[in-house]
């Protein structure tokens, strides 16, 4: 671990692909005056500057919020997604970290539902149409109600809101071996599931969010748990446990239902 004091020198190998039709490659930097008091998208930051003044491209990363919430820092480093911190986004991870001299190889998430745009940048629109699915309630607009008008067991709240801590940020999908996005997935059915404001709508939720993941190119979930040990908020897969009950039960009420009214 590095000083606080001392500048590092770091030996970068970042992923460069100027569009989705041309092949990438792995390309060496050499990156100077990094202090270890910057997070790793500053790190970026400063050795953009440096090729920028070389009259060169500079490398394509997303970022938002650099606060650990918004899930837009998505890459994977020395091989693990955010690099494989614990409960740590890419923009949280401290330079302190690593040492001066040290080779840090730098790539996009690889995923066949996160197609490469550029660079380390990546299209992760699937994650929001499995979202759009079905990972929200349909209730009347207005004020907000009071906070004690439903009551609900602080053990299921408790619940809810660890499941609703997901950011959506695809750690999980790059993670896992077939590309799964089930960890995400199953948060959102998870919290909604829970709590009261969500059981009117849950069959068609668990049918369309997975039909809509299955649709986009997710693999499927072989239970690794590689999602669990690299999700930046430590989201567990209890919720894939869950998600797959009501799945189930959607799918036998949908049976029942077809067949009651005469259907196929």
């Amino acid at each position: 671990m590095a000083s606080t004091t001392d500048t590092m020198s770091l030996n970068l190998k970042i992923w460069r692909q100027k569009d989705p039709t041309v092949e990438g490659k792995l390309v060496d930097y050499k990156v100077d005056n990094v202090s270890p008091d910057q997070s790793f998208l500053e790190m970026i930051d400063v050795l953009n500057d440096q090729l920028v003044r070389k009259g060169e491209d500079p490398i394509a990363f997303d970022h938002d919020c650099r606060e650990g919430i918004c899930g837009m820092c998505s890459m994977t480093i020395d091989g693990k997604a955010h690099g494989g911190f614990k409960n740590t986004t890419t923009c949280q991870v401290h330079m302190r970290l690593y040492k001066s001299g040290d080779t840090i190889v730098i790539e996009p998430f690889r995923a066949q539902a996160f197609p490469v745009i550029k660079d380390l940048t990546v299209d992760r629109s699937a994650i929001d149409k499995v979202m759009a699915a079905g990972g929200y309630v349909t209730a009347n607009t207005g004020n907000a109600p009071d906070g004690n008008a439903i009551p609900i067991p602080k053990p299921v709240a408790d619940a809810a809101m660890d499941a609703a801590a997901c950011i959506g940020c695809g750690a999980c999908v790059a993670s896992c071996p077939n590309g799964s996005g089930m960890l995400f997935m199953s948060a959102k059915v998870s919290q909604l599931a829970l709590l009261p404001q969500g059981k009117p709508e849950a069959p068609r939720r668990a049918l369309n969010m997975v039909y809509t993941h299955d649709s986009l190119g997710f693999g499927n979930c072989s239970v690794h748990a590689e999602c669990e040990a690299t999700c930046p908020k430590g989201i567990s897969i209890e919720h894939i446990a869950r998600a797959n009950r009501e799945y189930m039960k959607a799918a036998f009420s949908y049976h029942e239902k077809t067949h009651s009214e005469g259907g196929a």
